[in-house]
Formats: C-alpha cells, sequence, structure tokens
C-alpha cells in the first residue's frame, strides 16, 4: 500500500485548516490503510495515522500497517466512540474533520460528547464531504494494474455468455452459472446481485433473476460485476436469442452505436456531461431518447458505484481525468418489447481511453 494516499489526504488537511479527521466509511479506510473491515475507524492527522480496531481485526490491521508507512495500530475493547476520541488525544487535535455522507447524525452527537476539554477550548467537529473520495477518483499504478487483470478476468467469462443464457433455462439458472463462473474466474464475490433479465423484463433496467424461462426470439440483458483484490469491474450485455423482432433489432443497433460515440468521446478534459450527451445524442436521433432514463456511466474502484457520474446532470464543470476508471452503459427500455443495455469499463489515458473489458458487442 502506497503511503502517497495518506500523505495526499494529510495535505487536503492542511489545505482545509483540519488538524485530523476521522474516517469510517470502511472503502475509504482500506483506500488509506489496507485494512479490509466492517468496522473500525482511521484517525489521520498531519502526520500520523492512528487505526482504530476491535480484537476481530488486530491481526490483519497489524499486517495491513506493516505494508503502509505512518499507520498506528491501537486494538480498542469499549465503544468506537471512545476509541475514536481516544485516537484524537493521542493527535492532540482541535479542528476535526468527520465523513458528513458516512456518519450519521446520532454517531456525530456521540463523539462530539465523549470529546473532553473546556468550553472556550474544546475540540470542534467539522463536517467535510469527499476528502478521500476526491483522491479515490485517479487511480494510481496499483490500483490500474488490479482493475486491469478484473478486467481481463469478467471479460473472460462474459465470452462464455452464449453458452448460460439458452432457450429452456430460467433467468435464475442463467444468473447461477454466471456467478458460478465468476468464482471459478478468481472473484472474492459478486459486486451486486446479477441481473438477467429475458423479453419483456428486460424493460426494468434493475430486474431481478425470476423462474421466467428464456425464449428463442426474444432478447436477454445480462449485468453482472465482480470483486477483485478489493476492485469492482461491471459488464452488460444484451444477446439476441435467434432471430429477433426487427424492432427489438433497431433498439440493439441504436444502443451499440450510442455506446460507441460515448466511448469515442472520453478523453482527458472532456466535460462528464458531454460524454453523456454523446451517447444520448445518438438515441435521441433514433427516436429512443425517452427509452434512456439512467446516465451513461459511473466510477468504478472500491465501490462498484462510485465517483465520477456521467450523466446529464452531472455538474457543468465536472471534466474527467487520466487515472479514472469507469463504465459507459447506455441503455434503451421499451415496456412490451424488451430492453438492450451495454457495458464497458474504461481507463482514462492520454488521449483518450483505454477499454478493459473486450468481450464482442454481438454475440
Amino acid at each position: 500500500m502506497s503511503a502517497s494516499r495518506l500523505g495526499r489526504l494529510q495535505s487536503l488537511l492542511r489545505d482545509n485548516d483540519l488538524d485530523a479527521l476521522v474516517v469510517t466509511h470502511p472503502p475509504n479506510i482500506r483506500y488509506l490503510t489496507g485494512l479490509s473491515a466492517s468496522a473500525g475507524a482511521a484517525v489521520v492527522g498531519r502526520d500520523r495515522c492512528v487505526l482504530r480496531v476491535d480484537f476481530r481485526y488486530a491481526t490483519a490491521a497489524r499486517t495491513a500497517a506493516d505494508t503502509t508507512p505512518g499507520v498506528d495500530v491501537e486494538v480498542f475493547t469499549g465503544s468506537i466512540d471512545a476509541a475514536i476520541s481516544a485516537g484524537l488525544s493521542l493527535l492532540n487535535a482541535r479542528s476535526i474533520g468527520v465523513e458528513a455522507e458516512h456518519m450519521a447524525v446520532a454517531g456525530f452527537n456521540r463523539l462530539l460528547a465523549s470529546m473532553d476539554g473546556e468550553k472556550d477550548h474544546a475540540p470542534t467537529l467539522v463536517p467535510t464531504e469527499r476528502l478521500v473520495e476526491r483522491l479515490r477518483v485517479i487511480k494510481d499504478a496499483e490500483e490500474v494494474a488490479i482493475l486491469r487483470e478484473a478486467g481481463r478476468r469478467i471479460s473472460r467469462v462474459g465470452r462464455r455468455l452464449r453458452a448460460f443464457a439458452v432457450p429452456g433455462r430460467s433467468e435464475l439458472e442463467v444468473a447461477a452459472a454466471i456467478d458460478s463462473a465468476m468464482r471459478t474466474a478468481g472473484f472474492q464475490r459478486p459486486a451486486f446481485d446479477t441481473i438477467v433479465a429475458s423479453g419483456p423484463n428486460g424493460a426494468l433496467p434493475h430486474a431481478r433473476p425470476t423462474d421466467r424461462t428464456l425464449l428463442a426470439g426474444e432478447g436477454v440483458v445480462l449485468d453482472f460485476g465482480g470483486v477483485y483484490d478489493g476492485y469492482c469491474v461491471d459488464l452488460t450485455r444484451t444477446l439476441q436469442l435467434g432471430r429477433v423482432p426487427a424492432r427489438f433489432r433497431r433498439m440493439f443497433d441504436a444502443v451499440r452505436d450510442a455506446q460507441a460515440a460515448g466511448i469515442a468521446a472520453v478523453r482527458p478534459g472532456a466535460r462528464a456531461i458531454d460524454i453523456d450527451g454523446a451517447a444520448r445524442a445518438v438515441l435521441d436521433a433514433r427516436g429512443l431518447g425517452e427509452a434512456f432514463g439512467h446516465g451513461t456511466g459511473h466510477g468504478l474502484g472500491l465501490e462498484v458505484h462510485e465517483e465520477p457520474r456521467l450523466s446529464k446532470l452531472a455538474p457543468a464543470e465536472e471534466v474527467v481525468s487520466a487515472g479514472m476508471v469507469f463504465t459507459i452503459e447506455p441503455g434503451a427500455y421499451v415496456a412490451g418489447v424488451g430492453g438492450v443495455r451495454i457495458e464497458d469499463d474504461v481507463l482514462v489515458v492520454s488521449g483518450g481511453c483505454e477499454l478493459l473489458t473486450d468481450v464482442p458487442v454481438q454475440l
């Protein structure tokens, strides 16, 4: 684990006049310290990080700290609030940031109550947003290597979809086959519940697999993701099971072309809203603008949905930069006809983007 991640966060603390930041969001703890855990806190000061965990994670935390210079491990036996307060006392922190998006109001109030000090000299809690996420959005060399390997592995599964999704099998059976293939490919777990949406179910963007049987002459949306070495990748293909109606075929071709336009628009400095617009314009021109109700892409990393967000609602000033990894996944959904979504993962590089997934769009 690179110490530069902590160093960059500590620079942000100075820029924001903070003595410390209390990090409680598990993916952020993993990013900064290397510890993958469901509980604990990293109390990051300007020159030191105290990782507070209970006995369940003591060994894992010490192992992670061995490879992350600047991280000290303290094992607590009481409440997490008391442990955080003790960590702040070690740092002698007075102006203390907390992750407003991830700390509940009740937790904020408990932490505030646990902190000692005279009225005029009591520590101050400062709600902050996206301090760690701002760092996570640009992947470092270690993360890029993991995501490239994850992309290769999920692509191998993707090239087998035709063998899984055959007429006569149920959506649940197909989902189970994909999940099994993901485990065999080396993924720790699914990044989300696998979507298998056949025929009219394809018109539901987040459909759950059912006992419905796949039928010849219809389409099936297959959306699945995996977690590899802590990092998420995500892939969607829509298969045509034999001869499909012309209306569905036109929808498929439009989404395929929209995705190609979105990928072509990716380059450092491009606005997120313009990448979305490039894909959306194709669907608008084909009369499917109203059938595309979600964004064109989302960031990937320690979480399957993170920054950046590529949508028509993205801030006008938000641009993509080299090192970002995100999906390009336009779709079209028409009740009574079905749906089409095609998704790949891209890494922004100088002059454009690198495809991390390479499954043929038409299997």
